[in-house]
């Protein structure tokens, strides 16, 4: 099975901002547009099991899974460059439009570039709805580095070197999937939140969370019918079983003696802890207590992470809701 996963590691090359590599065309000055995208991703929208890569052909079964989407937060210089994304290299030409119009297909390199700018943006406006930045410290807030189609592999990574997240290509490629995109937009979560990778556990938390914060934004965003199923689209590629999944937030996993000592298996039962609380008080309780409990982790056990994923649900919004907290941690062993 391919994975997604974080790489904590200083690799040499040579980077320009957003800016410095789009040069001097004009731009509209405006910071709205629109894009087309997958919503969020051919199998989930469609809820077709049948369909596949097939070299990145953009054939008609998959027409149905566009959408055309409000871009927002553009700087205004016609490139997918904002707030809080900005594409900062790619395979062939970086996406442009003199009036802030990206609609492409996905036989197109521009269309994922789209599709990194439009879910990530979004992402971070979602954590800012939630009152991060305001009357919470801020998580991300800062425009995201992204590389497309970069890592020739079969799969995507965040790195603290340049604080990018990548997006490889190989089967479908990564930034097709929107799911994909949120589970290393996780990760970079993590980084900006001072969360120490000092442990395994540390490790599967991350991958657990990334795989939790995919499907949570997704159905904030764009409900699917299987809303436990990760990366869906991305999966036809090298998944066999139906419905295809990278991974699922609903395993019936139990800490400590499921542990296996591989951080994207132990992380599966992170993620059930995690989307029972969501299940048990909604998203917006449990994203914002899920985050708040994040900040200055140092990175030891599942079971001081959910220590202070408790308190932050206690102090938060009191002792009911810290209640149901525990408890979800309690189904798994946790606590």
């Amino acid at each position: 099975m391919r994975h997604l996963f974080v790489l904590l590691a200083v690799i040499s090359l040579l980077v320009v901002s957003g800016g410095d590599a789009y040069g001097t065309k004009p731009g509209p000055g405006t910071s709205t547009g629109s894009g087309r995208v997958f919503f969020p991703n051919p199998v989930a929208q469609l809820q077709d099991q049948t369909l596949t890569d097939q070299k990145d052909e953009d054939y008609a079964a998959l027409q149905p899974a566009y959408r055309v989407r409000t871009l927002t937060n553009l700087d205004g210089s016609g490139f997918l460059s904002g707030d809080w994304a900005v594409i900062v290299s790619e395979t062939g030409d970086p996406a442009y439009s003199p009036t802030n119009s990206f609609i492409y297909n996905r036989t197109q390199d521009e269309f994922e570039q789209v599709m990194a700018y439009y879910w990530i943006t979004e992402a971070q406006k979602y954590i800012q709805s939630l009152g991060f930045g305001t009357r919470y410290r801020a998580v991300n807030k800062e425009p995201q580095r992204v590389r497309i189609n970069q890592w020739g592999a079969d799969n995507s990574f965040a790195t603290t070197h340049k604080d990018e997240l990548r997006f490889g290509k190989g089967g479908v490629d990564d930034a097709e999937d929107a799911e994909v995109i949120l589970h290393e937009y996780g990760h970079a979560i993590h980084f900006s939140q001072n969360f120490a990778f000092a442990s395994v556990e540390a490790g599967a938390i991350s991958e657990g969370f990334g795989d939790y914060w995919a499907v949570t934004v997704t159905q904030v965003i764009s409900p699917t019918a299987d809303p436990a199923c990760v990366a869906d689209w991305d999966s036809v590629s090298y998944t066999v079983r139906v419905p295809h999944c990278l991974r699922r937030v609903d395993s019936n996993l139990h800490y400590p003696e499921n542990l296996v000592g591989q951080v994207h298996a132990d992380g599966r039962i992170w993620s059930r802890a995690l989307w029972d609380i969501r299940n048990s008080i909604g998203n917006v309780k449990a994203d914002t207590v899920i985050l708040e409990g994040q900040f200055d982790f140092d990175g030891t056990t599942m079971t001081d992470l959910a220590t202070r994923t408790v308190a932050a649900a206690q102090r938060i919004y009191g002792s009911q809701t810290a209640n149901k907290v525990r408890d979800a941690f309690e189904a798994r062993g946790i606590l």
